[in-house]
């Protein structure tokens, strides 16, 4: 082995890492069979999201939906309303997709191939990698952010483990590690220390049973890897939106299938530019978007600052009436007049949830 792997003896690392596993594994919904769509759910799911924050969804979406025929028969909008709140919605829309292909191409049955796999929408190597060890116990390396960050640490692999030479280094050491008995817990194992022991930070060295091994352990930088490209800071956008009724009635729009909060229902709105005040981009944005005009003063209810991944949304919020005008989408999949237990029942991300939450809806439904 080159680098710094003949310091670590393989086969008596993997026997610590599975021995600490089987003592100190958690009680996860996902752990108790080795169904690979129970197990391709999941890991959709855990997708830069905490595990914490998944078992609700997920106990939801396997009562809801417990096999890959009753999912690739669902309507997309029930799929999406299941996974309001857990962000990165493509990973739904691409969940669907991949069941009716499974159906459709596989009989249902998922592939003890990793290519294969890899045809399906969303499923990516770790993916892949993760159903064929847990699900099929085949010694397949699934490589996530945790296994990256333990083994650049355990081999002191020193590179910036975003470039292809480094990724090709802690793919090498993951996939030498799977060779030997219980494939499918040892890379559960992998993931779990590296999630629980080997932290980003405060990292648990000093209990880690690993740790005579661990070349940044010896060499004093634990924290310091895995070396990473500094984050740049996230581009700050300012929206405004508005809960405008008619008759009783609140506009919902659905937002287009590609794009950012594809395929899930909004209050009405859109970007504020540079030299306008909110309530002038929010006029301008819903004549541009929906043909509409608003006469008379709008309320201003306050602002709700959203993060994603690489922007800071800071969306300011407004109430407001409007006559019988027709609506002409321009940039919106759909429209309906609703009633506002309907439009909360809507499938909408959690940055729509912030802003009915900051509208105090209470006052009036």
């Amino acid at each position: 082995m080159k680098e710094n792997q003949n310091h670590v003896q393989t086969s008596e690392l993997r026997e610590k890492v599975l021995s600490w596993y089987h003592q100190n594994k958690r009680d996860l919904p996902w752990r108790l069979g080795k169904d690979p769509y129970q197990i391709w759910i999941s890991e959709i799911m855990l997708q830069q999201t905490q595990v914490t924050t998944v078992i609700p969804y997920y106990n939801k979406f396997i009562k809801r939906f417990p096999t890959v025929f009753s999912l690739s028969t669902a309507e997309v909008d029930e799929v999406l309303s299941l996974w309001s709140g857990l962000g990165y919605y493509s990973r739904a829309r691409a969940l669907h997709r991949a069941a009716c292909k499974v159906v459709e191409e596989h009989n249902g049955v998922f592939p003890r191939d990793r290519m294969k796999l890899m045809e399906l929408p969303g499923v990516g190597p770790y993916t892949a990698g993760a159903i064929l060890a847990i699900a099929f116990d085949m010694p397949e390396a699934a490589v996530d952010g945790n296994v990256t960050r333990a083994l650049s640490r355990i081999y002191g692999v020193r590179n910036d483990v975003t470039k292809t030479h480094a990724k090709k280094k802690i793919d090498s050491f993951a996939q030498s590690l799977m060779t030997g008995s219980t494939p499918g817990d040892f890379c559960q194992a992998l993931m779990e220390f590296g999630s629980v022991v080997c932290r980003p930070r405060s990292p648990r060295c000093s209990k880690c049973a690993v740790n005579k091994f661990c070349d940044a352990f010896a060499k004093g930088d634990v924290e310091q890897l895995p070396h990473k490209p500094l984050k740049t800071a996230p581009k700050i956008i300012v929206g405004a939106a508005i809960l405008l009724s008619r008759k009783q009635k609140f506009l919902a729009v659905k937002r287009p299938e590609r794009g950012l909060l594809g395929g899930l229902w909004d209050l009405p709105g859109g970007e504020v530019r540079k030299d306008e005040r909110p309530e002038a981009g929010l006029r301008r944005s819903l004549f541009e978007s929906l043909g509409l005009v608003l006469g008379g003063s709008l309320e201003e209810t306050g602002r709700i600052v959203h993060l994603f991944t690489h922007r800071k949304l800071i969306l300011y919020l407004f109430r407001g009436e409007i006559n019988s005008q027709r609506v002409r989408r321009r940039g919106f999949a759909a429209h309906r007049w609703v009633s506002l237990k309907t439009f909360l029942d809507l499938p909408h991300s959690s940055l729509t949830a912030k802003a009915f939450h900051s509208l105090n809806l209470k006052e009036i439904s």
